[in-house]
């Protein structure tokens, strides 16, 4: 990404960081809001709601995003990508942004919704739950443009049925100061054990975690390259014993990590001022932080890196659900996607997106990582049913609640 788009994206995320503070950042709720998912349910018992039979929209769609997907020309009015559709289809896009992915699926669960921008840590949680319906891909002609690599992924489609359409996706990236590491560091390692940095002072009180329960799997998969004997094939299907090991290892990143990161505005700042030197991250703040002229780079280790492949998912019972419908169609065309890519520093799920968007250019979707989508392993909500006929993983219930306790110390 060019330094001129990311100064733009400076600007979006001055405008968004009131919004983001009252939402209280990344906090992980309490336990007893997450219910605890134990396997996949049968093709009977997962909701599944017809498209609309009509096309003429209701003049209105509603939808839940992460800030910075849906841009209507307010903070550049290059990236727009509101405007002309609510011209042409008469649907009014109404947003409310959310800072977490709990928090979209509080908000879903409220209703009130037609559609929602879900990481994969959420998406099965609503579809588990009957907040969002099966979706008509016949009613979408521009899904057979989407990478088969997500057209059929595991976090939006059960038992052969379509809860969304993907949207965009990218890494969470090991952020570092080069002033601190000459060369790219190899290995997470750096993030979750205490030891002397290339610059000759320990990495203690001087490197962050992401806050989300979600970060239990980035410690499954450091120990599924560095301890083969524990046996993980998936880091977001851990039984007992995994989980344990994953615990073991942040508590003791717990010792030297002093911060953990929610909000992204946040992050950029403690890297400029609060001596901060390595973190995970998103490509976002690391765009953000080198438009700035910080001395700051990322790279994807050798253990791989967890990532995100956020997908549109609908309400179950979306007021408007015509202008939905028209939404995610219109939500794929390659323009779109580039655009979106451009804006948020992400990866168009419609290849095409790479080299139909002016603004992200031609180097955009390799800039941003499109080439590194093999090293993902992307979010998913743990089930206790992993596909081993022993319904034997730990649930994310259990993530929240001993994810929260070692946040808070314990």
């Amino acid at each position: 990404m060019n330094s001129k788009t990311a100064f733009k994206l400076m600007s979006l995320l001055i405008l968004f960081s009131i919004a983001l503070a009252a939402c209280g950042g990344a906090a992980t709720p309490a336990a007893t809001e997450v219910p605890a998912v134990t396997q996949a349910p049968a093709v009977t018992d997962v909701p599944a709601t017809a498209a609309p039979a009509e096309t003429k929209g209701e003049g209105e769609v509603d939808i839940v995003d992460w800030p910075g997907y849906i841009e209507r020309g307010a903070n550049d009015p290059n990236y727009d990508w509101v405007t002309a559709f609510e011209k042409e289809t008469g649907c009014t896009v109404k947003v409310k942004d959310a800072a977490t992915s709990d928090e979209m699926v509080q908000l879903m669960n409220s209703g009130g919704f037609d559609l929602v921008t879900a990481s994969g840590d959420a998406s099965l949680r609503l579809v588990y739950g009957g907040t969002v319906q099966e979706i008509d891909i016949t009613k979408i002609p521009s899904y057979s443009k989407v990478d088969v690599r997500l057209q059929n992924a595991p976090w939006h489609t059960v038992n052969g049925k379509h809860y969304g359409v993907p949207y965009q996706w990218g890494a969470n990236l090991l952020m570092y100061n080069t002033n601190v590491f000459p060369t790219a560091p190899t290995s997470w390692d750096v993030v979750f054990k205490e030891m002397t940095l290339p610059d000759g002072k320990s990495n203690k009180n001087r490197v962050q975690a992401y806050s989300g329960p979600i970060y239990v799997a980035d410690a499954a998969l450091y120990l599924k390259a560095n301890n083969p004997e524990l046996g993980i094939t998936d880091p977001y299907e851990l039984n007992q014993t995994q989980f344990d090991a994953a615990v073991a290892l942040l508590k003791e990143q717990r010792k030297i990590a002093s911060k953990y990161w929610g909000d992204y505005l946040l992050q950029v700042e403690d890297f400029k001022s609060e001596g901060f030197v390595a973190s995970s991250s998103w490509p976002l703040m690391v765009n953000l932080l080198q438009a700035d002229k910080q001395p700051i780079a990322s790279t994807i280790p050798q253990e791989g890196a967890t990532g995100w492949a956020d997908t549109t998912m609908m309400a179950k019972n979306a007021p408007h659900p015509n202008c939905a419908y028209k939404w995610l169609e219109h939500s794929l065309d390659p323009k779109v996607q580039g655009d979106v890519a451009s804006w948020f520093g992400s990866n168009p799920s419609v290849p095409e997106g790479c080299t139909a968007s002016d603004l992200l250019g031609a180097d955009g979707c390799k800039t941003n990582g499109y080439n590194d989508f093999d090293k993902i392993s992307f979010w998913k909500t743990p089930i206790a049913d992993c596909g081993n006929g022993k319904s034997d993983c730990v649930t994310y219930d259990k993530w929240v609640e001993t994810f929260t306790a070692i946040v808070g110390g314990q």
